[in-house]
């Protein structure tokens, strides 16, 4: 029998030691086989097969004689329906990751605590719900700028780009989040836009995608600076729980507190075993010692300075014994006497005496006048 083509839906899908096992289900017939093919097969597909999906199979049918089994060896598979639009949103996703929109590096860190979010959801949507209440539960100061936008339809990628410019331009939030429930291939379509792809790549707010559930996932979570799985998830993401933020705290002021009194401990520890040495414990003892060094010294200079004087007072009455010794005065002293002018010359010849002179004793001078000379031999 030779190969035919076959549009069924793949309701069963295993991959085994390189080969494919899948169950099509026919569209018409209400009937499924079992069928098979190398992973080749389905990694040649631009659009990933998951369950679900309808595809066109290029096939030979296989019968087994011994079990009576009839099976599928697949040659070729092509996406049929919402395969063909998965396919031009896989080949639009590749394009765009090849300009580099999806390169982790161009990813910024959301804030801690931003200042204020940006919010673009449906009005009224359980979307906004979840945000809302999720995002307050977990920090009730949080400030939520809302702008809404059609989240489904063919305006809904416009309406979304239009929001994200007014966050951007107002300059007021920190974050912008772009929340929506499921929904299906369809109603996600907006998300893959490459006009809103290309504006969430260029907004300089940081962007958190919340689109659908955790099976979808739409281009706009590529280019987004953080995907969250739901919208619940978002809110969980853009603000810290004040609660744990609170426990954090009183965890860290333990720790501090704890740290603070080992090191109190330590340092009153080492002071007490500084106050527990002599030289602390009796202070005096240094300065006692260092007291009594100087009062040898002093005394020793002292007794040093006495001798010296002695000394100097010995030498000083012996130069005067002898200085005295050869005084004129004590040679008059013994009985001899000086003759004087009037000026104060000393007389040594009698041709020399005038006629009033003075005599020089020990005790005083006697005025004397010249009677007669009597010049010896």
């Amino acid at each position: 029998m030779g190969a035919v083509w076959i549009e069924a839906e793949v309701t069963e899908l295993k991959r085994r030691q390189g080969m494919c096992f899948l169950t099509l289900r026919d569209l018409e017939a209400k009937i499924s086989m079992q069928a098979k093919c190398h992973v080749t097969v389905l990694d040649a597909i631009p659009a990933p097969v998951m369950e679900g999906a309808r595809v066109v199979v290029h096939a030979r049918p296989s019968f087994w004689e011994s079990n009576g089994s009839l099976s599928l060896d697949i040659r070729e598979i092509r996406p049929q329906g919402e395969g063909a639009l998965l396919a031009q949103l896989e080949a639009r996703r590749r394009l765009l990751a090849a300009e580099g929109l999806f390169d982790p590096h161009l990813k910024r860190p959301l804030p801690f605590l931003p200042r204020a979010v940006g919010l673009i959801t449906g009005k009224d949507s359980d979307a906004e719900r979840d945000v809302v209440e999720n995002a307050r539960k977990r920090w009730p100061a949080v400030l939520l700028v809302t702008r809404y936008a059609l989240m489904q339809g063919a305006q809904s990628a416009s309406s979304v780009i239009e929001a994200v410019r007014a966050l951007e331009e107002g300059a007021e939030v920190d974050v912008i989040v772009i929340a929506r429930g499921g929904g299906s291939l369809h109603d996600l379509l907006p998300f893959s836009d490459e006009a809103l792809i290309r504006a969430v790549a260029a907004c300089t707010v940081p962007v958190v995608s919340a689109i659908g559930h955790e099976p979808d996932t739409p281009i706009l979570d590529h280019v987004a600076d953080h995907r969250a799985s739901t919208p619940t998830d978002a809110a969980k993401t853009i603000v810290p729980d004040v609660a744990e933020q609170l426990a954090g705290l009183s965890q860290v002021r333990q720790r501090v507190t704890h740290a603070v009194r080992r090191l109190i401990e330590h340092e009153m520890n080492g002071l007490s075993q500084l106050r527990s040495r002599p030289v602390l414990a009796r202070p005096n003892v240094l300065i006692d010692a260092q007291a009594e060094i100087v009062g040898d010294a002093l005394h020793r200079s002292r007794r040093a300075a006495r001798h010296a004087l002695d000394r100097e007072r010995d030498a000083v009455s012996h130069h005067l014994a002898r200085v005295q010794s050869l005084s004129p005065l004590a040679t008059i002293q013994r009985g001899y006497a000086v003759a004087q002018a009037v000026d104060g010359t000393v007389l040594t010849a009698v041709g020399d005496v005038p006629d009033e002179f003075t005599v020089r004793l020990a005790d005083g001078r006697v005025v004397a006048h010249k009677v007669a000379i009597e010049e010896l031999t």
